[in-house]
């Protein structure tokens, strides 16, 4: 049973009742992510659309959804107050009751009276009539404080720098601390609050021309450094994607920059093979593709899973006459393929933690050790793609995650054991010259060895955390 249809069960059930739709769409999703581990961005636009929720009520919806998965640590340390009781210790549905309401005693401007007696209701709805006294008293509790306030308790007893920047901002210590280190490499850990607040906030929707193929839409807000990228001022960004039949395409200004600084390293050459070795979902093959066709190079996009294939197949179909959609194991392309393309990209599977303002339940679902898990599978898919490069040829590595143990510490110690195979170029140049003047701190040589490498960050640069190291591999 889908997620989707498990939440649509007590609504039929039980009939109707006072709580507000947007309320009770934010509360379907949040029972969603809490019980089946759903991606709130994947199933919030479907809750949406079935309870057929005019413009008002879907961005109060959603609001209420994001606002409350992204502080969701704060807010449960909240409830975890006045309530006398550890968070685990409370029902699924009470929980997310009282979630709900102490986003919007503590966040929104809801009228505290509304924001109690609807979160009393879906109590009392989902729960139990006995509940309902419950979240009545812990939420009359929560409202008689404001946010600083109950920031200021939680933080009395608190010695710790990380643990109390876990507090404040709604993250996890050890996301923090990971944050903290990656921002120090570059000289600049004193930045490290405006970082946790900007993952807080919610960004807007990002879209990029594909050259050679569209023009950036009038009255388009061009983006501050992708020269592809842009912002709708007004109107609908889907509205707008969809009358393009495939050229203009949501995608962070971020990823647009990784993109381009493969494809722009140096000129194209006429009859350059290209190769994204972890394409899905498509995004970047996408503007690999239209950078590929407009200087005559060829483009194979290989992805593990046959279903996300599909997924890149779509995404690239404007250039389906440039592009080889194929499914294998990155791993296995370098000794498959070795020697055989120009330009490589391992736009590697990584731990997220750069998205995060975009993926708002993420930042509580991911655990130290996924890093050590994936920095396996990093190096190896590396390794493949270094051995699938052409002598004289480039390979981008690229994650969505500022965690120095799946960036600099993967390169570097790439570059350390096939040191007589690869050598670094100097990213932030590369990025330069695509972009003009941009602020990328400077490597603190005392932490961390100075790969020449671009790190940005939503706080700094309005995108997501993406880290690009470009490597070129030795001629003959």
């Amino acid at each position: 049973m889908s997620a989707g249809d498990r939440t649509a069960g007590p609504r039929r059930r039980r009939g109707s009742t006072s709580i507000q739709a947007s309320r009770l769409v934010a509360f379907d999703v949040l029972m969603a992510v809490d019980a089946d581990e759903a991606y709130a961005n994947l199933l919030l636009p479907h809750e949406i659309a079935r309870a057929s929720l005019a413009p008002n009520d879907a961005a109060l919806a959603t609001e209420l959804c994001y606002g409350t998965l992204r502080r969701r640590g704060h807010y449960d340390a909240v409830i975890e107050n006045a309530a006398h009781r550890p968070i685990d210790h409370i029902d699924m549905p009470v929980r997310n009751a009282l979630r709900l309401g102490a986003h919007q005693l503590l966040a929104t401007r809801v009228a505290p009276h509304a924001a109690v007696n609807e979160s009393v209701a879906l109590a009392r709805r989902f729960a139990s009539h006995s509940s309902a006294g419950f979240v009545n008293g812990v939420l009359r509790t929560i409202s008689r404080d404001d946010d600083a306030a109950w920031t200021e308790r939680l933080l009395s007893d608190v010695d710790d720098a990380a643990e109390a920047l876990s507090i404040e901002h709604a993250h996890p210590a050890w996301i923090v601390r990971a944050f903290r280190t990656a921002l120090e490499a570059e000289g600049r850990g004193d930045e490290l609050s405006a970082l946790l607040r900007a993952d807080n906030e919610a960004p807007r929707v990002n879209l990029v021309a594909l050259p050679g193929r569209a023009d950036l839409p009038q009255h388009a807000e061009p983006n501050r450094y992708s020269p592809v990228g842009f912002r709708v001022g007004t109107g609908d960004p889907d509205a707008v994607v969809g009358r393009s039949e495939g050229t203009l395409r949501v995608q962070d200004e971020g990823s647009q920059l990784a993109a381009l600084m493969l494809t722009r390293v140096a000129p194209v050459r006429e009859g350059e093979r290209w190769l994204d070795l972890c394409a899905g979902p498509g995004g970047k093959s996408a503007l690999l593709a239209a950078e590929a066709a407009s200087g005559g190079a060829t483009l194979v996009a290989n992805e593990v899973t046959p279903a996300r294939a599909e997924l890149v197949r779509r995404a690239t179909a404007p250039f389906a006459e440039i592009v080889d959609v194929v499914t294998g194991d990155g791993r296995d392309v370098g000794a498959q393929h070795p020697d055989s393309f120009d330009r490589v990209l391992v736009d590697a599977p990584c731990t997220g933690l750069g998205a995060l303002r975009r993926r708002p339940e993420a930042r509580w679902r991911k655990r130290p050790n996924d890093v050590a898990e994936l920095s396996a599978l990093q190096a190896e898919l590396l390794r493949s793609a270094i051995a699938a490069t052409a002598p004289g040829g480039t390979i981008a590595y690229v994650t969505c995650s500022p965690h120095l143990g799946e960036t600099r510490a993967i390169v570097g110690e790439t570059l350390r054991r096939m040191r007589d195979t690869v050598t670094a170029i100097d990213a932030p140049e590369v990025l330069r010259g695509i972009v003009g003047d941009i602020d990328l701190g400077a490597p603190d040589p005392d932490r961390n060895p100075a790969i020449p490498n671009v790190q940005l960050w939503p706080h700094r640069h309005g995108t997501d955390a993406m880290y690009v190291a470009l490597l070129h591999k030795a001629d003959r």
